[in-house]
């Protein structure tokens, strides 16, 4: 894995798109936060409730980042993208799509207050964690 901050967004996008686990990617603390399109977790074992449930009722992902800015800082980066997302629900069977902006920071696991879990330690753990992330569609009201 990367060890920059860029480079594990892109890899969080890859893992959507192949169906592979997402919550290794997230801080496993109460302060982890991730709100989607239509819902909204707080703390880790929400979030990774969450994606799990995504993984099992969704297939077909096609995420296309247009705009990804990353800073880093240290130990922490805050990143933004706008997104067109599409994949199939399978429990509505129907076709979603989707235009959307992201957002977040991500922390270097080392820099974790203790009492955080920082989830896999091994060589293909992330070196980024996401520690918030925010999903909203961009379409115009």
């Amino acid at each position: 894995m990367s060890d920059k901050a860029a480079a594990v967004v892109r890899e969080y996008y890859e893992a959507l798109r192949r169906g592979k686990p997402l919550p290794p990617y997230f801080l496993e603390s109460a302060s982890t936060t991730k709100f989607g399109i239509s819902e909204a977790a707080f703390g880790y074992e929400a979030v990774a409730d969450a994606l799990e449930s995504q993984t099992e009722t969704t297939t077909d992902w096609s995420v296309e980042s247009h705009r990804l800015s990353i800073a880093e800082d240290g130990a922490y980066a805050t990143f933004a993208d706008e997104v067109t997302m599409a994949w199939t629900d399978t429990e509505a069977g129907a076709d979603r799509r989707f235009d959307t902006r992201w957002s977040g920071t991500l922390v270097r696991p080392e820099a974790v207050e203790s009492g955080s879990k920082t989830g896999d330690t091994s060589d293909d753990a992330p070196a980024w964690l996401f520690r918030t992330m925010h999903v909203s569609t961009a379409d115009e009201i």
